[in-house]
């Protein structure tokens, strides 16, 4: 008991001392919790280490939790008392509430402190960074080469962010005004460049650039010197900088021309320069629209020796532009440009639109994207209505439509999209003829977020790292999302409207997705407009509203915690046209450029929303239909059409394009001819000394090559002493020759000279100064040299050389001359004439196509030959396309002309004729005219004098001549066609014919040479002009020179003589027909004979004549075929005359057919079909009389023997019937039947016979003896066939019960009480008549007879009375009365059976009519 009670006591000591210590440890616990604010206030944190620590939150995984229960020690002593458990258990809890509210206590205090230091330290820098601006690395002076590209730059710093604005020598750079290209500025980070593309001179300047903002500006300056290039061996570059000249010197030897291609196909830009470039292939840049290329899948730039290209496949519209092509070259670099145009290809739908282009993709968001693209420019007459979007399904490979109504202007919102996926689109334009071809296929896009990035936080620590901390990382754990913000439409157009708000604020960082209604404003009916799938971006386009309707739209915020509350309702929204067409340009203007392009200009058009471009758009005058010139929008207001035709008129026009379409048509430009531009002439050359005295000089010079199609009108000549410094003019007034004599000059000093040609568009350019010429008498005995060498008539192998005396004599005149020629390649030159030639021109034959050549002259007197002329300009021997030689003919008055037409139109062409080289022919002999781009000279009295050479020369030309050599042969031959012509008689080509035409119409004709429009006919039968008639139809056709007559009803009136007169201008002829006699009969006869046989031609007529078959049912078919039918035609059938009914005929196949079921002797005779309508008709015979109803017969016989059926037997009244059957019996068949292979003839006891369609034996009272084989011998017309039947055992057996059965049955039948005849079914009648109905009865034994009325015994008394006489029964009513009406039957009966006959009875007053009288004619006056 002791030690009980020290364990208890020291128990219970225990357990206050355990319980003061939880106390105590509560009390601690209690005191040491305190917020993370609390404890933020006692301890320094900066924000650094605020955002690492946040930082590391972020990036710690999740899945250490704190144990509040580890913080407890565990008990000593698991018995303890109810008491202390529960406290236990409270105190735990207690502490565990503690800890979670610490927890998100301090998540919200971390993040409020988090978010006040980063606010404090952004708000920090950005005040210490404010500041003005501040060149950090300022510009720095440039020195480059004319022709090279040079670029200045330079970093800024400022905050805010300066604007910036470069200037040149004070004057600001402005992109639009500055020539296309020329300018690139770019301010990236802080840095800014300024390229100066391809300088020249003129950009050597001080440049500028100044940055501005709030807090003040700053400059910065640098100096640009361009340096033009002389060579390698001028000035101080030849020895200080020779690595800065660049090494290639090659030139263009070729220009760059326009190139015009068509969607996909190839294309290909290429040119030529002197020397290779393949070492230089890096340098060589090619651009389109100012933009560099680069090589692709569809482009190739290529470099092969001295050819550079740009060679690319398929075409694409996108491709057409100005593309410029830069080699490097001695100065820099030199350039080429050419406009590549891309023409629509041709439809699938004729008329349909061409294909769209540039298609683009904007405002790209996770699940949505706005395409915009550009229309085209031809809608082939009809307005385009619209457009098709499609985009590319990469699991199915195939384009996806993405609109089912066509959208009418070039935007279109695409939806439904998936973020991360790539995309590509194309469009299609529709019109009312079709669908045009797609367009090119936009970039490929991908979707994405696009705040994504703005949502990132970069936190730099350590020196260069830094942290990314996205904000929705950093919101407050929101579940369920608050409402979006800000509904608003962001587009709207007259198709669709493209809503737009704002996330909720707190959004959560669970990702959202939205939910659209929409409502008509003024009503609270709200529908949900995507039900499939839920938005995942702030954007949504809408289609689908009606036109004049205000719609308001909310948005609902969806994530996996649930669905927040509406949005505020937007603002009512309606459909409307906000994109309008722009309008048309005006001011446009046609301008000359060249031989084969235009200038055209236009006033330039603002408007809202800003233009994609031009369209610009041409016809020849007076045509009705325009053509593009580009497919490609252009962005400039003025364009040279290049591939025009030289001398035709043209119109112009253009059309403003944007987002709605194409805009209005602007006026009508003036009709411009197509040619050279007038510009003033380029300037002489080759200035030669002709001759020299002691104090004057005489100077030939060569014309200029560039006249721009207008008259040289003289020459300005400016001389240059070389002991003196000015140039000093020769002449005031104009010199209109190519020679000059100067005087007042001094002897022994040297000379230079140069000149300025001039033409009615002004003065041209100052020439290169000549070669020093001293002035010193000339005293040679030699001539001087000849001058003014030139080439004319150029062809394939030969060319006409040409040039002028010299005007130094030397001690003789000139004897003649030798021509020197210099082929291309060599150098030296070789003597073409052995023989000196006395003319100043000489034809130089064998020469070798497409080589180059130059010729000059020396002149030869009596001392020898003297210096030679400068030689000519280098001439390739080919004949120029469309080169033009002299016509030589007869014209219709009968003179002989010779005609040139110029085959390069200019304006008022001039043509210089001369006969044998020696100058205009003669005017008293011929005569010369001009008509536009034609010259002809006329021989006004040929003889033989005219015979020689003439030539004709078109001046202002790229010598434009040719000429011929008219011999005595030709000259003869000419005037015997004047003569004809002057004199003429109509010549006989073929003479009379006569022929008789199908129809049976007579055809007389005659043809004579070909006649103009203007010659007479006429025509003589018999001494009497005849002419048309409508039996008589007169042909003359002048054209071909044929006379004919077509005579319908051919007879004895036309017999006789026919003379045919042909007058044309001056020329007559005449030529008769004599018709008669043996002739005349025999056109007769064939006449009627054709005619017949075309009436029945030409009208319905038989293609199938008829004819029989059997089918397999023994039916007889006759058959026809029909042609040339109409729905009026007809056809008859007739059996010796007679008509047939039965007869059948297709009017759409022609088809005729008449069916024979049952054919026989009656069907025999001669069968006729008559075919007809109004045009005529024709008939088909078919005798079916004699040999042809035989065949027919033996057919059937044929056809129906093999259709006999196997034996077959059954018993019948009389005995057993054995038969056969078939499809159409006939006598033809010879059925004989054999018992046991003995034959049987018909007697009592056995009888044979046929029907139509069975052969049958009958066996009379059959009995044992009849058992046996029966057998049935049938004949087809050429076999036997035979059918068998074991008439034994059970088949006797049963044939015979059936004969029993049918026996009973025919004698009961036979001795069966029976009404026979008698009693009508309806008996009418008046009372107080008598009335008697009467009928006749059989039957063995005699039968029982009894009369019912109305299913009641007739009691036979008073009125009623029964009189039976045999088989005659006869009841009698006496005086009838109403009561009597009634239905009565009889009924007899006896032991084989009974029977009953009935009759109504109506009786009716007097003077009435029986209702079923009534009824009766009621019936029959119906319509049927």
């Amino acid at each position: 008991m002791e030690k009980r009670f020290t364990f208890y006591e020291r128990e219970e000591e225990e357990s206050e001392q355990k319980k003061q210590s939880l106390q105590m440890e509560s009390a601690t616990l209690k005191r040491k919790f305190r917020t993370s604010e609390e404890e933020f206030d006692d301890i320094p944190v900066s924000s650094v280490d605020f955002s690492i620590a946040r930082a590391e939150q972020v990036l710690r995984s999740t899945g250490e939790k704190w144990e509040p229960r580890d913080l407890w020690l565990e008990t000593r002593d698991e018995k303890s008392t109810g008491y202390r458990n529960d406290m236990k258990k409270f105190e735990i809890k207690v502490t565990e509430s503690c800890r979670a509210l610490r927890v998100r206590a301090d998540h919200k205090a971390l993040r409020r402190v988090a978010e006040e230091k980063c606010r404090q330290t952004k708000e920090f820098r950005e005040l210490c960074a404010r500041r003005a601006p501040m060149f950090w690395i300022p510009l720095r002076a440039h020195c480059v080469w004319e022709r090279m590209s040079v670029t200045l730059a330079c970093t800024v710093l400022g905050n805010p962010k300066p604007s910036i604005q470069w200037f040149k020598n004070g004057v600001p750079i402005e992109l639009r005004t500055s020539p296309p290209g020329k300018y690139k500025i770019q301010n990236e980070y802080g840095m800014l460049t300024l390229e100066i593309r391809r300088c020249t001179l003129e950009d050597s300047a001080d440049y500028n650039v100044v940055a501005t903002n709030a807090f003040g500006q700053a400059t910065s300056f640098a100096n640009v010197l361009v340096k033009q290039y002389h060579g390698l061996k001028s000035g101080w570059d030849s020895v200080s900088y020779p690595s800065l000249l660049p090494v290639y010197e090659g030139e263009f030897t070729s220009v760059m021309k326009p190139v015009f291609t068509r969607e996909k196909e190839s294309f290909a830009l290429s040119c030529s320069v002197s020397s290779s470039l393949e070492r230089y292939a890096p340098s060589i840049h090619w651009f389109r629209d100012g933009v560099l290329l680069k090589e692709s899948d569809r482009r190739t730039i290529s470099c092969m020796g001295c050819d550079v290209s740009l060679v690319g496949s398929p075409a694409y519209k996108e491709d057409e532009g100005l593309y410029m092509v830069s080699v490097p070259a001695a100065s820099g670099h030199q350039e080429q440009s050419a406009y590549m145009f891309v023409k629509d290809a041709d439809p699938e739908d004729i008329g349909a639109p061409g294909s769209p282009l540039c298609v683009q993709c904007h405002d790209v968001h996770k699940d949505c994207l706005l395409l915009s693209w550009t229309p085209p420019s031809d809608d082939r007459g009809s307005p385009v209505s619209g457009y098709y979007v499609e985009r590319w399904d990469k699991s199915s490979n195939q384009w996806v439509p993405c609109n089912e109504v066509p959208t009418k202007i070039c935007r279109f919102p695409v939806s439904g999209l998936t973020e991360g996926e790539t995309y590509r689109f194309r469009v299609k334009a529709i019109n009312k003829a079709g669908i045009s071809l797609p367009s090119k296929a936009s970039d490929p896009v991908t979707m994405r977020d696009p705040v994504k990035g703005e949502k990132e936080i970069v936190i730099p620590y350590d020196e260069q790292r830094k942290i990314v901390i996205n904000k929705d990382e950093l919101d407050e754990l929101v579940k369920v999302p608050t409402s979006p913000r800000n509904v608003r439409a962001s587009e709207v157009s007259e198709d669709y409207i493209v809503l737009s708000w704002d996330e909720p604020d707190p959004c959560g960082k669970e990702p959202l997705t939205y939910y659209v209604q929409r409502s008509i404003a003024g009503s609270n009916s709200w529908q949900r407009i995507n039900l499939d799938t839920p938005v995942n971006s702030t954007r949504l386009p809408v289609f689908g509203l009606e036109e004049g309707k205000s719609y308001c739209f909310r948005v609902q915020a969806v994530n996996k915690y649930g669905m927040s509350e509406q949005s505020e309702s937007s603002e009512p929204i309606s459909l409307q046209a906000t994109l309008v067409v722009p309008p048309a340009p005006d001011h446009i203007m046609a301008l000359r450029d060249t031989k084969t392009s235009a200038v055209v200009q236009w006033g330039k058009v603002e408007c809202d929303p800003e233009i994609l471009g031009y369209y610009l758009y041409s016809r020849f005058s007076g045509d009705t239909d325009w053509k593009p010139v580009n497919n490609k929008p252009l962005k400039c207001n003025r364009f040279t059409v290049p591939g025009l035709e030289t001398g035709k008129d043209y119109e112009f026009c253009v059309r403003a394009v944007n987002e709605a379409g194409l805009g209005e048509q602007s006026p009508v430009s003036d009709p411009l001819n197509i040619n050279e531009a007038i510009y003033c002439p380029s300037a002489p050359y080759d200035f030669a000394l002709l001759c020299c005295g002691k104090d004057e000089m005489t100077i030939g010079w060569k014309a200029p090559k560039f006249t721009a199609g207008k008259d040289i009108l003289g020459y300005l000549l400016d001389q240059h002493d070389s002991s003196e410094l000015n140039w000093k003019d020769v002449n005031n007034e104009p010199i209109t020759k190519r020679v000059c004599k100067i005087t007042d000059l001094t002897e022994g000093n040297f000379y230079e000279f140069r000149g300025r040609s001039m033409n009615v568009a002004g003065v041209g350019d100052m020439s290169e100064p000549s070669d020093l010429f001293k002035c010193e008498e000339w005293t040679m005995a030699e001539p001087g040299p000849p001058y003014g060498v030139r080439c004319r008539e150029v062809r394939n192998t030969s060319l006409m050389i040409h040039w002028d005396a010299p005007v130094y004599q030397g001690c003789s005149s000139v004897s003649g001359y030798l021509i020197e020629v210099l082929k291309e390649g060599s150098d030296e030159w070789k003597t073409v004439n052995e023989n000196p030639v006395t003319d100043c021109h000489l034809r130089v034959s064998d020469l070798e196509t497409g080589k180059s050549y130059k010729f000059r002259v020396l002149a030869i007197n009596s001392a020898g030959s003297g210096s030679p002329s400068l030689p000519c300009d280098s001439v390739i021997a080919a004949t120029k396309p469309g080169t033009n030689e002299i016509e030589v003919g007869v014209d219709d008055e009968g003179f002989i002309y010779l005609s040139f037409e110029n085959p390069e139109p200019i304006d008022n062409p001039e043509f210089i004729w001369s006969k044998d080289y020696k100058g205009e022919p003669d005017p008293e002999k011929t005569e010369i005219s001009k008509e536009g781009n034609k010259s002809k000279l006329v021989l006004t009295n040929p003889s033989e004098e005219d015979v020689g050479t003439y030539s004709v020369e078109v001046p202002n030309t790229d010598g434009i001549s040719a000429s011929h050599t008219l011999t005595e042969e030709e000259l003869a031959d000419l005037l015997k066609k004047s003569h004809d012509v002057r004199h003429p008689l109509i010549q006989l080509i073929s003479g009379w014919n006569k022929e008789v035409l199908e129809n049976g119409d007579v055809r007389l004709w005659l043809q004579v040479e070909k006649l103009s429009s203007a010659a007479n006919l006429e025509m003589i039968l018999n001494d009497s002009i005849i002419g048309n008639t409508p039996k008589r139809k007169i042909n003359f056709d002048k054209e071909n020179g044929l006379i004919e007559i077509i005579k319908e009803d051919f007879g004895v009136e036309d017999k006789g003589t026919y003379t045919a007169k042909v007058v044309d201008g001056k020329a007559s002829n005449q030529f008769s027909l004599t018709l008669t006699g043996e002739d005349f009969d025999d056109t007769l006869d064939e006449a009627n004979r054709k005619k017949k046989q075309w009436k029945k031609k030409n009208g319905p007529h038989f293609q199938e004549q008829l004819q029989w078959k059997v089918t397999d049912d023994c039916h007889v078919i006759i058959t026809c075929k029909v042609n040339n039918i109409t729905k009026e035609t007809i056809l008859k059938w007739s059996l010796d005359k007679k008509t047939l009914s039965n007869g059948q005929y297709d009017g759409q196949s022609g088809d005729g057919k008449l069916v024979i079921e049952k054919f026989s002797n009656a069907e025999k005779g001669h069968y006729k079909a008559v075919v007809q309508d109004k045009r005529g008709q024709d008939d088909s015979d078919l005798d079916i009389s004699k040999e042809g109803f035989e065949e027919i017969m033996k057919e059937i016989c044929r056809i129906s023997a093999l259709s006999a059926s196997p034996l077959k037997c059954q018993g019948t009244a009389e005995g057993i019937k054995i038969f056969s059957d078939v499809k159409y019996f006939t006598e033809s068949m010879n059925p004989t039947w054999y018992h046991k292979n003995k034959k049987l003839d018909s007697t009592e006891k056995v009888k044979s016979g046929s029907t139509m369609n069975q052969i049958w034996l009958q066996i009379i009272n059959p009995t044992d003896t009849d058992k046996g084989l029966y057998t049935l011998e049938i004949f087809d017309g050429k076999n036997t066939h035979k059918r068998t039947l074991d008439l034994s055992g059970k088949a006797f057996d049963d044939a015979l019960a059936e004969h029993q059965k049918f026996k009973e049955t025919a004698i009961v039948e036979k001795n069966r009480a029976k009404v026979v005849r008698g009693l009508p079914d309806l008996a009418t009648i008046m009372v107080d008549k008598t009335l008697c109905l009467t009928c006749h009865i059989s039957g063995d034994p005699a039968p029982e007879i009894c009369w019912v009325k109305n299913d009641k015994k007739v009691v036979f008394k008073d009125r009623y009375k029964l009189d039976v006489k045999g088989t005659v029964v006869t009841m009698t009513i006496e005086k009838i009365c109403a009561e009597d009406t009634g239905r009565y039957s009889i009924t007899v009966k006896n032991k084989y059976g009974s029977e009953v006959g009935q009759v109504t009875v109506s009786v009716f007053k007097h003077g009435e009519e029986p209702e079923e009288l009534k009824k009766a004619w009621e019936k029959t006056q119906k319509p049927k």
